[in-house]
């Protein structure tokens, strides 16, 4: 196979590349009239080239006939992608390339809706952001659920789309620079939530890595890609993914949030009750 050929989607999806151009076209725009650094601009960049090569490549075939390529691909979908785009805070961005008449609709319609706001209140909240974290792992890799969805190429989809939006909101509340409000988090609270949700994947990484079944049956029933890897080593390597770059990946979330805790610190931006009796002293 060439590398043009590697390009063409195995499943091609309307959906993804209309949402995949107007994210690059409103970051383009908004970027232009708000300049975003060099190392932001690359890993924007560099997660949406993963997003995309793993959904709509070559890369997707494999994935629904090797385990271990499997989990790598949701390692990029719900870890690695989201991270780097998150990182690089595009918020403002593509809020700036939006239109002014889309910009006042969200702000004066979509924003102050009571669903919309719960809805938010709830996905954000740092109990249930950790929990769907996990969630989301636990419940594709449920062997009976994770037949089904790789035979379904609907389901397939809702699994591929869930596990990339949930690590979006995720590391949006990691990887927040802001000091709260407006962030939602505290600089404490992030790192704390990047941390507790390795246990899990830890967990669950090893159980798979060290179990002498097989687990997932799916993909001898629809033909391996790499014949030559055996049913229980892909198995062992899907494992081995989950545990140890999955881990890694909650160990670099608190890194950079413990980094963006003292960042705020220096320029004396961490809310608190010093912080408040501060100002209320000088304005006195």
């Amino acid at each position: 196979m060439n590398g043009l050929a590697w390009l063409v989607p195995w499943e091609f999806s309307p959906t993804f590349l209309v949402v995949f151009a107007t994210t690059v076209l409103l970051y383009l725009r908004g970027a232009r009239r708000r300049p975003r650094g060099f190392w932001r601009q690359l890993a924007f960049w560099s997660g949406l080239v993963l997003l995309y090569a793993a959904l709509q490549t070559e890369w997707d075939y494999y994935a629904e006939r090797e385990f271990f390529v499997h989990r790598l691909q949701h390692v990029v979908l719900h870890h690695l992608a989201p991270f780097l785009i998150m990182l690089a805070a595009p918020g403002p961005a593509i809020r700036t390339g939006l239109p002014l008449r889309w910009r006042a609709f969200l702000r004066k319609r979509i924003a102050p809706n009571p669903f919309v706001r719960l809805s938010l209140n709830v996905l954000l909240n740092p109990g249930v952001a950790g929990f769907l974290f996990v969630g989301v792992i636990y419940l594709w890799l449920w062997p009976p659920l994770h037949f089904v969805a790789m035979l379904d190429w609907r389901l397939y989809r809702v699994m591929n789309w869930s596990v990339t939006i949930d690590g979006l909101l995720f590391w949006w509340l990691v990887l927040d620079r802001r000091s709260k409000p407006p962030a939602r988090l505290a600089p404490g609270t992030r790192i704390f939530l990047s941390l507790i949700v390795a246990l899990p994947q830890i967990i669950l990484g090893a159980y798979i890595t060290f179990t002498r079944r097989d687990l997932f049956p799916i993909y001898d029933l629809c033909g391996r890609a790499f014949p030559w890897i055996t049913t229980m080593r892909s198995q062992r390597i899907g494992g081995l993914i989950l545990w140890i770059p999955g881990g890694m990946m909650s160990v670099l979330g608190a890194l950079v949030a413990i980094r963006h805790w003292t960042s705020l610190s220096s320029r004396g931006r961490l809310a608190g009750p010093g912080r408040v009796r501060g100002r209320r002293l000088r304005s006195a």
